[in-house]
């Protein structure tokens, strides 16, 4: 029988490593945030509607994109900004930030109780700085003052690389989303996954961490490992997800990127009102408190085949009304923010969630890339991915080992190993998934 215990001066290396990336970029231009919203606002639609890599489909469009980057950043102050990982990151006073204003809050939420210790093994946390990135090439820190969060820019640029602003708020730029296991499925996503039926206030899952490469141009839109917990049903399917994801066409680059996403309306498919859902801080959800974690951002490490192994602990609690995100190590682990009740509009996840979900997840147009490590679930430790320690926190708040049931819907491209069960409480309830993909999923 499952049992569980609760349990309750950067080196001068740096700075000179800094100093000379600074120097080594003397001709690149620094955007700061001011001019940010200056080139915002006199941006034209004729230099990106029709252009090569570019989406938007019209002027008009183009126009609700540059209305609604306005409008996200009203009244915002900033003092830092940095580029990391190309990309500009702006330290926002935590209640100047787009969802603690537009949600009309009067204070931050109280956080839970310290995340409870999980036991560590033989793998490695990783976090998203290493010591190269405390300072970006200009020479500015990377990390945000305690009072204010590191919230990644929304540009022009980026919304513009979608057909329309739905596209941009949806799980997938081909404008489709869906849970694993729903009937019928998306035919651009495919999984291979573990569920269960239960009614919970959140769970938990340690994530090993992998780096697949995604080829847009054989039409692979993303690949990730993440958690989703669920509520709800048909147009009124609401989720909260979050784990690692590489999407090149909304990172820009081919690295894998710590991200958070939600859905209050069946991605997008129940009503009319487009930004029900999003990623990260894209749109007015999730209000961030923590300095600690870069919404968007890379790994310092990724696992290597047959090496070394990486991973990072992501938890959800739903916490006087609220789904607090911790992120860490276990040991070690940060409230991040919280989902407020409010973005569910009253939808079952505003209560509680009534199923665990964990695994992989592809998108493509006809071929899909590589999940996990790009390895057969079989190849087990140091060869394929895996979650471990998944839990969930019962309705009355106690830790519950998971008893989840494991799905392979594309077995010619994915596999899954377990879900096994281990008392070795480093591994607690686990499996393995991963594969090659194809084009004959």
């Amino acid at each position: 029988m499952k049992t569980m215990r609760h349990r309750g001066l950067l080196s001068v290396m740096v700075l000179l490593i800094a100093t000379l990336s600074g120097s080594l970029n003397a001709n690149a231009q620094f955007v700061s945030f001011n001019q940010f919203l200056a080139n915002t606002a006199a941006a034209q639609s004729s230099s990106y509607v029709g252009q090569p890599g570019y989406a938007v489909q019209d002027s008009n469009t183009f126009q609700l994109m540059q209305q609604y980057i306005q409008s996200m950043y009203q009244g915002v102050q900033v003092s830092q900004s940095f580029l990391l990982y190309g990309q500009y990151y702006d330290c926002i006073p935590i209640q100047e930030q787009p969802s603690y204003v537009q949600q009309g809050l009067n204070s931050i939420a109280q956080p839970p109780p310290a995340p409870g210790a999980t036991a560590e093994g033989n793998d490695t946390f990783s976090p998203q700085l290493g010591p190269e990135d405390q300072y970006d090439q200009f020479g500015d820190s990377t990390t945000c003052a305690s009072s204010t969060i590191p919230m990644q820019r929304i540009t022009i640029a980026e919304l513009a690389s979608f057909a329309n602003l739905q596209d941009f708020f949806n799980k997938s730029s081909d404008g489709t989303g869906a849970m694993p296991g729903i009937d019928p499925p998306a035919v651009s996503h495919k999984y291979a996954y573990t569920v269960q039926t239960v009614n919970n206030l959140g769970g938990n899952s340690t994530i090993n961490i992998w780096n697949p490469q995604v080829n847009t141009q054989l039409g692979q839109i993303f690949s990730l490992s993440q958690q989703w917990y669920s509520g709800g049903q048909g147009n009124n399917l609401q989720t909260i997800e979050g784990g690692w994801q590489n999407y090149p066409g909304l990172y820009g680059d081919n690295n894998a990127r710590l991200f958070i996403f939600f859905t209050a309306n069946n991605y997008g498919q129940g009503g009319t009102v487009p930004n029900m859902g999003c990623y990260n801080l894209k749109c007015v959800g999730f209000v961030q408190v923590s300095n600690k974690w870069h919404l968007g951002g890379k790994f310092a490490n990724y696992s290597i085949s047959g090496g070394k192994q990486y991973f990072f602990t992501m938890s959800w609690y739903f916490f006087q009304n609220n789904w607090w995100l911790a992120l860490g190590n276990g040991n070690n682990s940060t409230w991040i923010g919280y989902y407020p009740a409010m973005v569910f509009r009253g939808g079952q996840m505003s209560q509680n969630a009534t199923s665990i979900t964990y695994g992989g997840e592809t998108a493509g147009d006809g071929n899909w890339g590589p999940m996990g490590s790009g390895a057969w679930a079989n190849q087990g430790y140091t060869f394929a991915a895996f979650q471990r320690q998944i839990f969930y926190l019962s309705l009355t708040n106690a830790s519950t080992w998971a008893n989840l049931q494991g799905q392979q819907p594309s077995p010619n491209c994915y596999s899954l190993d377990g879900p096994t069960y281990s008392n070795n409480p480093v591994w607690g309830e686990y499996f393995y998934f991963g594969g090659p993909g194809g084009n004959n999923c």
